[in-house]
C-alpha cells in the first residue's frame, strides 16, 4: 500500500527555517503529483504548494518568496524549504501524494 512518512517538523522562532521530508513508497514516484498542505486546530486543511512530474510548481499567496518544494525522485522523495517562518505558519503538515494519499504529519510550531 502506498505509504508518505512525513519528517522535519519542530519549534522554530519566527523568522527561522526548517526543511521538510516525505518519503514514498508504493506509488510510481516519478509519475506522481507531490503537495504538501497544512491544517491548523479548526481550520480547513489549505494547500502550501504542489510540485508535478514535469517539476511544475504552485505556491499558495501567503508562501511565496518564502518557502520552495522540490523532488528527488532517486529517493522518492518531497521536500519544502521553509524560511522566514511566521507564527501564522504554525500548523501541522502533511504530505500529499497523488491527490488521495496522505502522510500522519509532521508539526511545525513557530514562537518565540
Amino acid at each position: 500500500q502506498v505509504q508518505l512518512v512525513e519528517s522535519g517538523g519542530g519549534l522554530v522562532q519566527p523568522g527561522g527555517s526548517l526543511r521538510l521530508s516525505c518519503v514514498a513508497s508504493g506509488i510510481i514516484f516519478g509519475n506522481a503529483r507531490m503537495a504538501w498542505y497544512r491544517q491548523s486546530p479548526g481550520q480547513e486543511r489549505e494547500l502550501v504548494a504542489s510540485i508535478f512530474r514535469d517539476m511544475h510548481t504552485i505556491y499558495r499567496d501567503s508562501v511565496k518568496g518564502r518557502f520552495t518544494i522540490s523532488r528527488d525522485n532517486a529517493k522518492n522523495a518531497v521536500y519544502l524549504e521553509m524560511n522566514d517562518l511566521k507564527p501564522e505558519d504554525t500548523a501541522a503538515y502533511l504530505c500529499n501524494g497523488e491527490y488521495i494519499h496522505w502522510g500522519q504529519g509532521t508539526q511545525v510550531t513557530v514562537s518565540s
